[in-house]
Order: C-alpha cells, then sequence, then structure tokens
C-alpha cells in the first residue's frame, strides 16, 4: 500500500472517531492497536508496550502533572478570587473599566488554568452578567473574552507548549518563554481594540463606572494583597529565564508557591488540597495516555514509511518557504473549528515535525505560531467550539451576536500573528537568552 493512501486512512479513521465522540485516547489507541497487528502481527506488541512505557517514564511529562497541580490549588483554594478584587480596585473608576479588565481577568486566568474552554465558559457566567447590568456592550464583552481566553494556549505555563515540547524535542522552557512578548502583543491589540471602538462610538460604555475603584490607600492594599502571587511568578517563569531550574523543577517551585500563597490567604485545608490532587491526577494521566499513544501512532507513519514520503512529496513540490508556512499554518487555522486542540495536536505534530526540519525552520517561532493559530481556529466563527462555550454561559445571548463579537478579535490574532512573522525577534529573542 502507497505511503499516501497509509497516511490518509489512519487520518480519516482518526477524525471519523473523534467525529463520532469517541475520547481521544480512546481513538488513538483503537488505531494504534489495529496498525501494530495489521503491519508487523502480533510479534509488534512489544514495540507497542516498549513504546508507551518510554513515553509515560520521561522525566519531561511530570512539567505536565505539575502545572496542572498549581492551577487545581489556586482555583480550589480561592486565592484567585483575590487577584479578581484587586484587579476591580487597581483600574480604578475610568470609562469602559470592566472592558480592561475582562482583557487582563481572562489572560491570567487563561495562563493560570491553561485550558481557553474553562476560561471562556467561567467568564461568560461570571462577568458576562455583570457587565450586560451596566450597560456594557455585549459584542465588545464577548469579544473581548474569547480573546483574552484564546491566550490560554500561549502565555506560560502551557500545558500545550509542554505537550509540543516533549514530542517535538525541543527546549520545553524556550517554548514556554517564548510564548511571553506575542501573549503580551496580542493583549495589547484588544485593549487597542477597544479604545479604538469606543472613541469612534462612545456609547459602548457607560460614561463612569463607579462601582469600582478605590483611593490610593485602598490600592495600595490592593498591590499588597497581589504581592504574594509574585512567588509563583518568579518560580514558574524567573528562574527558568536565569538558567536556574529546568521546566519541571519550576513547576514544583510553582506548586509550593500556590501552597504557600494559599496559606497566606488562609483558605488552604486538607479537604481542598486532596480535591485538587485528585483532579490534577484524572487529567494528567488522560493527558500523558494521550502522548504515549500519539507516539507509537508517528513511529507506525515511520514503519509504513508515510513520514519519508510525506518528506519528499514536499521537497519534490518545490513550494517556496512562505507559501509551505501558509499551508500548514491554515490547516490548524480551520480544523480547530471542528475538533479539540490537543487532538488536533495529537494527529499533525508527528506529520509536521519533519516537514518544519525539511524546510528549516526555526521550531521555537514555529511552533508558537503554531499554538497560536489553534487558538484562532477555536474561536473563528461558524464553528468555533470556544463559540459555544460562550453560548452555554449565557444562554441568553444569540449565536448571531457571538459570531459578531469574535470576528474583531479573529483579525487581531491574524494581524498579531503578521507581526510575528515579520519580526520573528518577538519570539525567539527572550528564548535566546537561555
Amino acid at each position: 500500500m502507497e505511503w499516501y493512501v497509509t497516511l490518509g486512512l489512519a487520518v480519516a479513521l482518526l477524525m471519523g472517531l473523534f467525529a463520532l465522540g469517541v475520547p481521544v485516547f480512546v481513538a488513538f489507541l483503537a488505531i494504534n492497536v489495529a496498525g501494530t497487528f495489521w503491519l508487523m502481527g502480533s510479534a509488534g506488541f512489544g514495540l507497542f508496550a516498549n513504546s508507551v512505557y518510554d513515553t509515560v517514564t520521561s522525566e519531561t511529562l511530570t512539567t505536565i502533572a505539575l502545572f496542572v497541580l498549581m492551577g487545581e490549588l489556586l482555583f480550589r483554594s480561592g486565592s484567585i478570587d483575590v487577584i479578581f478584587d484587586s484587579l476591580d480596585t487597581l483600574m480604578g473608576r475610568i470609562k469602559g473599566r470592566l472592558y480592561f479588565f475582562v482583557v487582563a481577568l481572562s489572560t491570567l486566568f487563561g495562563a493560570l488554568s491553561g485550558s481557553a474552554l474553562a476560561v471562556t465558559a467561567m467568564l461568560s457566567r461570571s462577568a458576562l452578567p455583570t457587565m450586560q447590568q451596566r450597560g456594557y456592550d455585549d459584542r465588545l464583552s464577548i469579544g473581548l473574552i474569547l480573546g483574552g481566553a484564546g491566550l490560554a494556549p500561549i502565555i506560560p505555563p502551557s500545558l500545550l507548549v509542554i505537550i509540543i515540547g516533549s514530542m517535538v524535542d525541543v527546549s520545553i522552557a524556550r517554548l514556554l518563554i517564548a510564548g511571553i512578548i506575542p501573549g503580551m502583543l496580542l493583549a495589547g491589540l484588544f485593549v487597542t481594540y477597544v479604545v479604538v471602538r469606543m472613541m469612534l462610538d462612545p456609547s459602548r460604555a457607560p460614561a463612569v463606572d463607579d462601582s469600582g475603584g478605590g483611593n490610593w490607600r485602598q490600592r495600595g492594599r490592593a498591590l499588597a494583597n497581589m504581592a504574594p502571587f509574585s512567588i509563583i511568578i518568579f518560580s514558574v517563569l524567573g528562574l527558568m529565564m536565569l538558567g536556574v531550574a529546568t521546566p519541571s523543577e519550576s513547576a514544583a517551585t510553582g506548586v509550593l508557591g500556590a501552597i504557600l500563597v494559599a496559606f497566606y490567604y488562609r483558605k488552604f485545608s486538607l479537604k481542598m488540597a486532596g480535591q485538587a490532587l485528585l483532579s490534577s491526577l484524572s487529567i494528567s494521566a488522560m493527558i500523558i495516555t494521550i502522548l504515549a499513544c500519539s507516539k507509537l501512532f508517528s513511529q507506525l507513519l515511520s514503519f509504513t514509511g508515510a513520514t519519508s514520503g510525506l518528506v519528499a512529496a514536499a521537497t519534490a513540490m518545490d513550494l517556496d518557504t512562505g507559501l509551505m508556512l501558509l499551508l500548514l499554518m491554515l490547516i490548524p487555522l480551520v480544523a480547530c473549528m471542528f475538533i479539540d486542540q490537543i487532538a488536533f495536536m495529537m494527529v499533525v505534530i508527528p506529520i509536521y515535525a519533519p516537514l518544519v526540519k525539511a524546510y528549516g525552520f526555526d521550531p521555537v517561532w514555529f511552533w508558537t505560531l503554531f499554538l497560536i493559530n489553534l487558538a484562532v481556529g477555536s474561536l473563528t466563527p461558524p464553528f468555533g467550539y470556544n463559540l459555544f462555550a460562550v453560548k452555554g454561559g449565557a444562554p441568553s445571548v444569540s449565536m448571531p451576536t457571538i459570531y459578531a463579537a469574535a470576528w474583531p478579535i479573529v483579525l487581531c490574532f491574524l494581524f498579531g500573528m503578521l507581526m510575528l512573522y515579520w519580526v520573528p525577534g518577538l519570539i525567539t529573542w527572550l528564548p535566546s537568552l537561555i
């Protein structure tokens, strides 16, 4: 059987199982078992077992479990509520305050949780009703929730970054740090978009929002309340940038920081810690199982000659580097409208990795752009699944309103990606320092 038939059949079967609602790890496991038996017979299951064992015992994967635990501790302890209240005070009584508030909040929550879907659903249930009650524009409010939450895969600590790093053998520390400037750039574009819209149409926000802010003493207290979170920021990012700790070690210190913060705010309890631990174990086990199955999938593709055939075919097409990059970026943009980000990653990364090497793309730069594309696809109408998270959290909002809210944010993302393409140093500069 020709390599392209094998590749097409494998991808089609996986997509079919995803469409039927089969869990990602089950779909990969079924394809791998069938493929191993078909290609190598019963003797091939030795390879199967060794591949799974090598993956699940990798030290780098402990980073995933530790970052998940850190996020669970922060959310379940309620420590994050302190950040919410402090930001509310620091924003002050300015026109359209809650617009800027939701950008900051969704960006922060997305970074801590790593899940754009979870942040979108949470803010649609909590922040959006408050903004509606105070006269804020639905389209602007929803768009900013989608945009800020969409930064979750980019801003560290990002689980998707760790997954990519472990699959393509690229420094996880460099990939994590690479997302800082692009994340700040995109958040800045969202803020600029809001400011321009309010300048063009002042009616899109209340004249003055008197519900928040405070005097200088209250703002000083708010800053003091936020100060303990600097422990987590330094332990997760600072130690890596200083070259003192590996990603796994910084993740461990991040967990310790989350525990200390919970103690500081008197929100720590053994019951809460137990719940956070059980939840993180469940999530981490699922992710690591998916990774193990995905690695075996890539090995089977190599065994059939699909990987080498794909590289040879791409090289023979003699496409310009820019055109190849555009093609590789369009695929996740479209595909992530329909399927989960992790599911898509598991399918295409084994296919993309040899092409990235063949065309000489900087791996840190390429995979950062790839992650941003995943985010854009998840909020692009009409099928981006984050759009339906908004609908689930705010049933009273119509889908046409949600679609209209999403398009300007999609354009902000695309413009940001063009800037990152024209100025690669925005991605590669910080990683080059470690």
